[in-house]
């Protein structure tokens, strides 16, 4: 006789069709979530339909449950944390989904938090892990939580993950310490394009511009070939160094080398050349463009405005206004410039209105800086004072500034009152700033309050408060040369001012003819 299984031997050798019914209910579940779920409602619905099959269990059902969760933009994060905490032995992966999710989020902290109960519970965190964390922390400016996240790191033994290294150049650059970006960056055994990159970026970011034209000359040396990426931030540093022989040399490699001409590169080419002057070849780079997006348009309609394009930007915005992409708000910071430029009053409000109650767009300190602008150009002093005392968040000391700058162009002597208003406000604010003393000492001066410019002038001296020396840049043969105000000290000083002295006097001849 053949050999019978007990009664309670099913419950660990269920028949064969159980397990048949029981995979087929898994793979189907998998597959909708992968496929065919996209809100939050049908995934409650899976959910619910594993929690009475007995799949919630399942370690990677709920990875996947975690990953719409978390990382789909239908999904809640809430939810996300709930199912993940109510886990019984969830897998690696889906303590980095959720930890990846926060670290996007508007509430990055959370990331760590998730993090710290990931630690608790005894789950051993991966070359993932750290990355999205960083993230976070580079988000959050939180020096402190990201050097203990690096203790973590190396507890892990994934202090030589390339991955991980790469990231934390990013973080210490993202928080402004570049020379602990630099020390990863130059102690990594093995890196890879994007690490390059990120030390170039950390330098750009820190103002470190130079230092960055010559990472990228090691980069070429040590046998890295650029990328669209590469190009993108080597651009952006171009613009701020004013560097327009440089920026073509860049745009001359970006061909030479076949790289796609992407949203992001096509809008650095534009961005580059407008800010170093060259407007022209910004048209070029932007009609030439098979694909734009709000940033190309934002960038070429900026660059008009602040070259004095001011018909040309708003014509171009127009243009802009017939397509699909919706503006955004460096559109109108653009379209505002633009107004100033030109004087249109009644336009700037028109389209400061349209930003907010038409597109929703929440206006930034930037754009009621450029609405006083654009009162005070054109002399509406008392327009643009109003303007300044009904706004909805307290003005910084730019727009303060803007406002100054204007009272002593269209009211010289003061008469309105609001010059004064203004510079104890700003006084108040930068009580340290030689800039606000020596614009207001030059106000006096300029009609006759020789006494009250001498008291400013006493202030700053008895309080060590010392000008900044202007300075001035030239571009001679693709190098740039700074020049300060009162420095004698290079070599060639004396040639120089000979040579100033000279168009000085033919100048002075021309204007005599």
């Amino acid at each position: 006789m053949g050999r019978f299984l007990s009664p309670t031997a099913y419950r660990f050798y269920p028949p064969n069709n159980y397990i048949s019914n029981s995979l087929s209910k898994k793979q189907q579940c998998l597959s909708l979530l992968k496929e065919d779920c996209s809100s939050m409602k049908q995934l409650n619905q899976i959910h619910a339909q594993l929690q009475i099959s007995g799949l919630h269990r399942d370690g990677y059902v709920v990875a996947e449950i975690l990953r719409f969760c978390a990382l789909s933009p239908f999904g809640n994060l809430d939810y996300a944390q709930s199912v993940l905490y109510r886990a019984l032995n969830p897998i690696p992966a889906s303590w980095n989904n959720v930890i990846r999710g926060y670290s996007k989020s508007d509430s990055p902290r959370i990331a760590i938090l998730v993090f710290l109960e990931m630690r608790n519970r005894g789950t051993r965190p991966n070359n993932l892990t750290f990355p999205f964390l960083l993230k976070a922390c580079a988000r959050l400016s939180a020096l402190e939580e990201g050097r203990q996240i690096q203790v973590e790191i190396l507890k892990n033994g994934l202090d030589s993950d390339v991955y991980v290294q790469n990231t934390l150049i990013h973080f210490y650059g993202s928080c402004r310490k570049i020379s602990d970006a630099r020390h990863v960056f130059d102690y990594m055994s093995f890196r890879t394009l994007v690490s390059w990159n990120a030390v170039i970026t950390a330098c750009i970011e820190n103002s470190l511009l130079d230092d960055s034209i010559l990472l990228f000359a090691k980069m070429r040396i040590s046998g890295f070939e650029p990328d669209e990426a590469t190009m993108v931030i080597l651009l952006s540093a171009c613009a701020e160094l004013g560097n327009l022989s440089l920026g073509k040399w860049f745009h001359c490699q970006v061909i030479e080398k076949g790289l796609v001409m992407n949203y992001q590169l096509g809008t650095a080419l534009v961005d580059m050349y407008a800010k170093c002057g060259s407007v022209d070849c910004a048209r070029s780079v932007f009609h030439r463009m098979f694909d734009r997006n709000v940033w190309t348009w934002s960038a070429m309609i900026l660059g008009l405005a602040q070259h004095g394009l001011a018909n040309e930007a708003l014509k171009l915005f127009m243009k802009m206004k017939n397509t699909s992409i919706q503006p955004n708000y460096v559109t109108f910071l653009g379209v505002l410039c633009a107004c100033s430029h030109a004087g249109l009053v009644e336009d700037g409000f028109k389209f400061f209105h349209e930003m907010v109650n038409v597109h929703g767009i929440e206006p930034m300190m930037t754009h009621y800086g450029a609405m006083v602008d654009i009162l005070g150009r054109s002399g509406h002093l008392k327009e643009a004072y109003k303007f300044i005392m009904e706004m909805p968040i307290e003005p910084d000391p730019v727009v303060l500034r803007t406002l100054l700058s204007a009272c002593s162009i269209h009211d010289v002597n003061g008469r309105s009152g609001i010059s004064e208003k203004v510079t104890k406000r700003l006084m108040e604010l930068e009580p340290k700033r030689t800039g606000n003393f020596v614009m207001v000492a030059n106000m006096y001066a300029e009609v006759g309050l020789w006494e009250e410019a001498g008291k400013l002038r006493k202030v700053m001296r008895e309080g060590g408060l010392k000008k900044m020396a202007g300075e001035s840049c030239v571009e001679v043969g693709g190098s740039i040369h700074r020049f300060l105000s009162g420095d004698d000290t290079r070599y060639d000083c004396d040639g120089i001012y000979r040579l100033l002295d000279g168009l000085n006097l033919h100048m002075k001849m021309i204007e005599n003819l």
